[in-house]
């Protein structure tokens, strides 16, 4: 039977500590992930940068991402000097581009605010840009030992599945309810918290999966409510789901010497920061504006769609090769009373700078 109420949740929680917490840091120490290249590190910066990039990111693309950031920013008063858009050229392609803002503007105030030094706990870290409870938890347990659960998608699954909670966590109330008892199973020594940490989230990337998880081969396999019931799949229950939407657009691609004319978008919204071709409404404004200057060839491209967290963006790209310095003024003059700003940027140029994916896959 599942815990029915919050408190029958956590007294469960509290009865099967210490046995949860000792086997899974010991389970770790001997069988976890040891080569990632921020583990077995106290540097809160590795740690933070990290665990932004492994948002909602899969290790194996983070891997040449991260190596890169430290090439490039190899501490946080090296990524507070840097322009936004070193950042966001460096971040194409890793998606969710908040966070690369983000990351930014806490490095900033580290420096300003905190002498370049990362606040010491959970509470401090959370007054910084982009670092939320579970981030904050994150480098606070690797970092500082500090006794603090974190709580991100693996690891509700693996809690709520050990502890046989199933309520739907797409109510405040019960997740709340599941973070309490995550901290009631947290291990009585601070030095175990980095394995514990670790622990966790190695258990739910490589046993306790989504999909037929290898219980057989998990520590907690004979205290795991969910196995025991049979279907841990079933675990954690989340009713909401996210509501996704379609947008068109069409790319304006003018091409004039091997250069490109490139937009930045604005603060806000998808792509926020970055450069792209002119982004337009329909394929009627595409030809008004081109057709507004010199005549030039239209080249159809076939449409991409770009997959995001709450939205299919189908895209389509519309080359325009110019050959005449009037047409490249003209249509540079009619781009720019778009109040969008733009320049001309050489195709041999364009790895540095800030792309979103699917262009620079284009380009």
């Amino acid at each position: 039977m599942s815990a029915p109420t919050p408190a029958g949740l956590l007294r469960h929680a509290q009865q099967v500590t210490p046995v949860l917490p000792d086997r899974l840091v010991a389970w770790q120490r001997q069988e976890g992930r040891h080569h990632l290249p921020w583990q077995r590190v106290r540097d809160p910066y590795r740690v933070w940068l990290s665990e932004i990039m492994l948002q909602q990111t899969q290790v194996s693309t983070v891997l040449g991402y991260f190596e890169r950031f430290l090439q490039r920013f190899p501490d946080v008063q090296a990524l507070a000097a840097s322009p936004l858009d070193d950042v966001l050229t460096l971040w194409s392609g890793l998606g969710y581009y908040s966070r690369a803002r983000n990351l930014h503007r806490c490095a900033q105030d580290v420096v300003a605010l905190h002498g370049g030094q990362f606040p010491r706990s959970s509470e401090g870290l959370q007054t910084l840009p982009g670092i939320g409870p579970s981030t904050a938890a994150a480098v606070a347990a690797f970092c500082f030992d500090e006794r603090i659960s974190i709580m991100d998608g693996n690891v509700k699954r693996v809690l709520s599945r050990v502890l046989g909670w199933d309520q739907d966590l797409s109510v405040k109330t019960h997740e709340r309810a599941l973070w309490a008892a995550a901290q009631a199973v947290l291990p009585e020594r601070a030095e175990d918290m980095p394995s514990y940490t670790q622990g966790l989230m190695d258990l739910g990337a490589t046993l306790c999966t989504q999909r037929k998880p290898a219980c057989l081969t998990c520590p907690w396999s004979d205290i795991c409510k969910a196995r025991v019931q049979g279907d841990a799949e079933r675990y954690p229950v989340k009713t909401r789901k996210l509501k996704r939407s379609e947008r068109e657009s069409w790319w304006l691609w003018l091409q004039w010497q091997d250069q490109v004319w490139l937009q930045q978008m604005p603060s806000k919204g998808v792509w926020a920061g970055l450069w792209t071709l002119p982004l337009l409404d329909s394929e009627d404004e595409v030809r008004t504006l081109v057709g507004s200057t010199l005549a030039v060839q239209i080249e159809l491209q076939p449409r991409l769609k770009h997959v995001l967290t709450h939205l299919d963006w189908y895209l389509h790209p519309r080359r325009v090769l110019i050959s005449d310095a009037r047409a490249a003024a003209a249509l540079q003059k009619a781009l720019s009373a778009r109040e969008v700003s733009g320049r001309w940027v050489a195709t041999t140029d364009l790895a540095n700078w800030g792309l979103p994916a699917p262009l620079r896959r284009l380009l």
